[in-house]
């Protein structure tokens, strides 16, 4: 995230501040670089850098799902972690082409041979020519880069065909409104163009679009596979949802893409402000942070105790920990978090089965 420009990254300042502190990655970013390879041709590369953790992995699932294949890099010296068993599979489901690759083997604990066994014993994908580099002194990155051009199939679909826009990631901007991070499948969009959503069947028109390289770089247009950005000058943060397809207003497409699966929350737990005058201010964060985290849920929840707030479902305790840091730091809000609880399965005298997130619901 460092590498977005100032007007951009003011936007992400506290996540990239945390991924720092932290020493992992919790929002996915993308970059679009070209590349010329050893046969001579120039290709365009699109990656998306995805975070590990598995409370982070609905932001690995939306990036596979606009993706023709993917990078797995497993530390040369850890070796196979559960995550890397996880996120792969996921890729495995989506028929990606899967690429292992042996990072930091300029460690001294590294050892390639035990950690490539290891791909193919527990992974079960063929690792005896995977690609050893560190990222650190950049041995091997252009191997990388020559195998990820010789094996992921380039993108597929009709350039000339009705305009198929996935939206893969959305953020609010507080003068452009809702930026969308977005993939073309099919057609071209082009600046100027009257787009609509079509779960909503708003329409909107495209004032700005452009590609991260990894500067935010603005484009006429984008053709059939490429990924960038795009605004339309929507204030309303649920106006274009991650997932939804984009087309063509005067010539739209007949269905929209299959979109993302909805995730189910595995924790909850009550977030209060702590003066009541904040409430709005906090309604109004969480909304614009669930657009930019689509696993977030929320929903009002009042307490005799604590007043208004939000019951709110998280990934994991990880994943609460970054909210409301994010909350506390981006929004300037002074919160109060009760513990944390899964989804409860009780059976009622009746003989009915009922599942509450709360023990107050019981009460009711």
């Amino acid at each position: 995230m460092a590498c977005l420009t100032v007007k951009w990254r003011r936007r992400f300042s506290i996540p990239w501040i945390l991924e720092r502190e932290r020493g992992i990655t919790i929002k996915a970013q993308s970059v679009t670089l070209d590349y010329k390879a050893s046969d001579g041709e120039t290709y365009q590369l699109n990656f998306i850098d995805t975070p590990g953790h598995v409370d982070f992995s609905y932001e690995v699932s939306r990036s596979l799902a606009s993706c023709e294949g993917a990078l797995l890099v497993v530390d040369a010296g850890q070796g196979v972690e559960a995550q890397t068993l996880a996120n792969c599979y996921t890729a495995m489901e989506m028929d990606l082409e899967v690429v292992p690759v042996l990072n930091k083997i300029d460690l001294p604990a590294a050892d390639p041979e035990r950690v490539a066994e290891e791909i193919e014993d527990i992974v079960g994908i063929d690792a005896t020519d995977a690609v050893r580099c560190s990222a650190k002194t950049g041995v091997g990155v252009q191997d990388v880069l020559e195998r990820l051009v010789r094996d992921i199939p380039p993108p597929e679909g009709d350039p000339e065909g009705p305009l198929q826009a996935l939206i893969i990631d959305s953020w609010f901007d507080n003068y452009l409104g809702v930026v969308s991070l977005i993939r073309i499948k099919n057609g071209t969009l082009r600046k100027g163009d009257k787009v609509k959503v079509m779960s909503t069947g708003q329409t909107y028109n495209a004032d700005r679009l452009g590609i991260f390289t990894p500067k935010q770089v603005d484009r006429t247009e984008l053709k059939c596979g490429e990924v960038g950005w795009l605004v339309c000058a929507i204030k309303d943060i649920h106006g274009a949802p991650v997932g939804d397809t984009l087309t063509l207003a005067r010539n739209p497409a007949e269905k929209a893409l299959p979109g993302f699966k909805k995730v189910k929350p595995q924790v909850y737990a009550g977030l209060f402000p702590v003066s009541s005058d904040d409430y709005e201010a906090f309604r109004d964060a969480l909304g614009k942070l669930s657009l930019n985290d689509a696993s977030l849920f929320y929903e009002p929840e009042s307490s005799s105790a604590l007043g208004f707030g939000f019951r709110c479902g998280f990934l994991g305790l990880l994943h609460m920990e970054i909210i409301q840091e994010r909350l506390e730091r981006e929004y300037d809000l002074d919160l109060i978090t009760t513990a944390p609880t899964v989804v409860y399965e009780v059976e009622t005298t009746s003989r009915e089965v009922i599942y509450v997130d709360s023990p107050s619901k019981l009460l009711r």
